[in-house]
């Protein structure tokens, strides 16, 4: 199904919230790229595509999966704040899903001031906030789902382009082969709350936090 005008307008709106130059602070998270490079298991465009492959199938998901029930009011903000907690077993990925979603309700509060945001304080995850973001926009769960997958996977590739000197168009050519996976990830996030971890990337959290002097704060 086609999405409706109202729907592309709040799609795009939503999307320009989760832009990596605001205060959602994506600029500076690189998503585990940073030690994945420190650590030689990406060295290139191929090797970068692979492991954003693997983050959007794990922990994109479960991100999604969280945001798309609250979207969809079938998950409140204190249950879907011990959920994503659950979910998230390595304490650095905790703080760095805080820290973003810190920066989300700033903005969130300052375009809908009327909004009662005290459930987001003082702390709010990530996919907390963005699902809240979602149903307030009038966004499905799936549509949700689908902004958090692609700025998920589309920030941690911007990373690497940085990070590695990547030719531009060679990123730009690995975001849009992953698109068709985005859409799959975000249609199961939109069916169930995902339950899956990956202790690969709870590593590079973890090694990343006890970095000296790291560029990017995750």
């Amino acid at each position: 199904m086609m999405p409706t005008p109202h729907t592309r307008s709040q799609l795009a709106m939503v999307l320009t919230l989760a832009d990596s130059r605001l205060p959602i602070g994506g600029h500076v998270h690189s998503g585990g790229v940073e030690q994945a490079i420190a650590d030689r298991v990406v060295v290139d465009a191929e090797t970068l595509a692979e492991f954003l492959r693997r983050r959007v199938a794990t922990s994109g998901l479960v991100s999604a999966s969280i945001a798309a029930a609250v979207a969809d009011g079938t998950l409140d903000i204190p249950a879907a704040q011990r959920e994503t907690d659950a979910r998230t077993p390595s304490a650095a990925a905790r703080s760095a899903s805080l820290a973003q979603g810190r920066g989300m309700r700033r903005l969130a509060g300052r375009l809908w001031p009327q909004h009662d945001w005290s459930g987001h304080t003082p702390r709010t995850h990530l996919p907390v906030i963005s699902g809240a973001v979602g149903r307030l926009s009038e966004l499905s769960g799936f549509h949700t789902a689908l902004i958090l997958v692609y700025t998920t996977m589309s920030g941690a590739a911007t990373a690497g382009q940085r990070l590695l000197a990547l030719d531009p168009a060679d990123v730009a050519v690995v975001i849009a082969d992953l698109g068709a996976e985005c859409e799959r990830v975000a249609a199961a996030a939109a069916v169930e709350l995902a339950d899956l971890s990956d202790p690969m990337l709870d590593v590079f959290a973890e090694r990343h936090e006890r970095r000296d002097m790291p560029l990017f704060v995750s």
